[in-house]
Formats: C-alpha cells, structure tokens, sequence
C-alpha cells in the first residue's frame, strides 16, 4: 500500500512539474508563441487539430466511464443483459463523425499547404541592374554552420542571418556536404536542405512580435547531420526596411580588404592572413565561386552576437575557439592552433573584434 501511494506521489508531482514546463518558451524559440505570417498559420493547425484529438478523447472517455458505471455487475446479480448485434444508427455515427472531423481538419491543411508553397516573389523578373521587391536569400547549410547570401545585393554573410520585418522574405535552401534543415522555430517549420536539388519557402517577421523577442530570433538544424548537429544554431536579427537598406549599404561597401587600427590589430592580420585566409574570407563580395566558400564569412564578425553560433561573442570565447574548436564544436572542420603564443592569440583576436562593417 506504502509503495502504491508513492508511485501515485511521483506520478502527481512529475505531472505538476510536466504541466509547469508546458508553460515555458522564449519568443525568440518557441514554436507556439508565432512571430509571423507562417508560425501563425501553422500554430492554427496545431491548435485545430489538438483540439479535436482532446475532443475526441474526452468523448471516448466519457462514453467509456458511463458504460463502466451503469451496466456493470451489481452484487450477486447474475443476470445476462440482453446482447445487441449492430446498430445501423450507432455505425452510422461513429463512420460520418470521424469523416466531418477530417474535413474539417483537412480543408485548412490543404489551403494552407498550398499558400505555403507560394514563391513567386522568387522569380519575380526585373530589369538588369535592378533588384526583385521581394528579399530573397540562399541559404547553404554546412557542417556545422550556415552561410547566407543576398544574390540581388550581391554580398554574402555567415551564421547571423540579417531580414527586414513585415514582409516576405524568400529562401533558396541547399547543403554542401549532408542533409540539414533550416528551422527558426518562432517564425515556420523547418525546410530541409539538401546537396542535390533546391527547396524554396518564404518566412515573415512581425515588426511587433520581433521587438517583444528583442529583435533576435534563434534558428537551428531540425536534421540529424553530425556530430556537431546540436550545436549548429544561428541567429535572425529583425530590422526595420530603412535598417535592412543602410545594412545592405555598409555590406556593399565591404567588399575591399577591411583596414584595422593599432598595432596588435595589424600584428593579428598578419597572423591571419597566413593562417586563414585560405578558408576564410573577410569581404562580402559574393563573387567567389561557391565550391571556394569553405567556411564562415568574418567580414562582419566583430559585430555577430555568438562565436560559432552557440557562444557569446567575447575576447575570451574567441580565443577558446581558436585554441580548441572541438571542444566547443565537435566535429567541426576547423582545425585548432594551439601552437599560437598569448601574444600572438591577444592580435589576432583584436583583429578579428574589428571587422565589422556597420557605420
């Protein structure tokens, strides 16, 4: 009886704790607090259709407990009750029920399904030298970080995705190497991108529901590719269409060999340019083909909120990710340069600390 009840006990406190956590989610993270235009579409499906699964068990288990109590045996009673085959009414129900609750459930789905799958502001035609009034964005998914690039600006950034706010932003999505999947759990599902075909969606940020979030949202791989696959995150800042223009401006001007001040700025250079300038690159120009792309974009690093995606972006992470990448990020191609002295860690962090790009 002792153990009984303490069974009970737990089973009551993990459902308070469960019914408690049930309540917890960030608007920057969370999939049922919608910042857009699709997260607010698919949040309706998702409550549609848990409503009609509860209805549909609490109906269940009404049924269920009224037969429990009103026809079970009572005292010595023996009596057979008398037994029933079929009943045209109940099948009757019981089929054209559950036929109207999937109508019901599936006319949304099929509409929404289908305005999902607009992307026509993709291939909007403009003349040459003009740009499409749709934003659109390539996003190309590595292990373990992401690349995006502006195909009508002409520039390309890393791991912190810049969009404007209070409209539609369309995605090309493709993967270099394995299967991923781009997912800003706050704004749509996931979409997953792939080394042999393209996929294309479109995702909107509320100006409102952005500055409740602080204007960042946090997006994630939703696709087993790695080791590293948990820690491959990234970052959507929301700006206004006036931000989102003057950030383009200062990208556009980036596409020169960025100049640093102060002599451990320039020793750290140095130090970069013969260390890691054949993977990285620290202009925004897209121009380079995207098979020499190998690794994150730093023309803007000095400005990023996180250090590989998944650490905050100070001196101190900058020099742990140089020394000892695995530990932070396993799996991650980069390789780790413990040789460098304190001096030579102190420059070239300080020059890494100045490349941005935002006047």
């Amino acid at each position: 009886m002792e153990k009984q009840l303490q069974k009970w006990r737990l089973t009551g406190m993990l459902s308070i704790v469960a019914l408690i956590l049930a309540g917890c989610g960030e608007p920057f993270l969370s999939a049922l607090q919608p910042a857009g235009e699709v997260a607010e579409m698919q949040y309706d499906l998702i409550v549609l259709s848990t409503a009609i699964m509860v209805g549909v068990v609490v109906v269940v288990t009404i049924i269920f407990l009224y037969v429990v109590f009103r026809f079970k045996r009572k005292g010595n009673d023996r009596k057979i009750p008398k037994q029933v085959e079929g009943s045209h009414t109940l099948e009757l129900i019981w089929t054209i029920i559950p036929i109207l609750l999937l109508i019901i459930l599936a006319v949304p789905t099929v509409s929404y399904t289908f305005q999902l799958a607009e992307t026509k502001g993709i291939d909007q035609k403009v003349a040459e030298g003009e740009v499409r009034d749709a934003v659109v964005v390539n996003v190309r998914a590595n292990q373990f970080w992401w690349e995006f690039e502006y195909p009508d600006y002409g520039v390309v950034t890393s791991q912190d995705l810049v969009v404007p706010t209070d409209e539609r932003v369309y995605f090309n999505l493709t993967a270099s190497d394995v299967k991923h999947s781009f997912w800003v759990p706050a704004a749509g599902g996931k979409i997953d991108t792939n080394t042999d075909n393209v996929n294309q969606f479109f995702l909107t940020f509320d100006s409102e529901k952005a500055e409740e979030a602080g204007n960042m949202f946090y997006g994630k791989c939703a696709e087993l590719c790695g080791e590293g696959h948990a820690l491959m995150d990234f970052k959507v800042k929301t700006v206004s269409k006036d931000e989102f223009d003057a950030w383009i401006g200062d990208m556009k001007k980036a596409v020169e060999t960025p100049q640093v001040e102060g002599a451990s700025a320039k020793q750290g250079e140095a130090i970069f340019m013969e260390s890691c300038i054949s993977c990285h690159a620290v202009t925004t120009n897209s121009d380079t083909p995207t098979a020499l792309r190998v690794a994150p974009n730093l023309a803007n690093f000095g400005e990023r909120e996180m250090v590989a995606g998944i650490k905050e972006n100070t001196e101190e992470n900058v020099k742990a990710w140089i020394q000892n990448p695995q530990e932070i990020k396993p799996g991650n191609k980069m390789p780790s340069y413990p040789q460098f002295s304190n001096e030579e860690l102190n420059a070239l962090t300080d020059y890494l600390m100045q490349l941005k790009v935002e006047e």
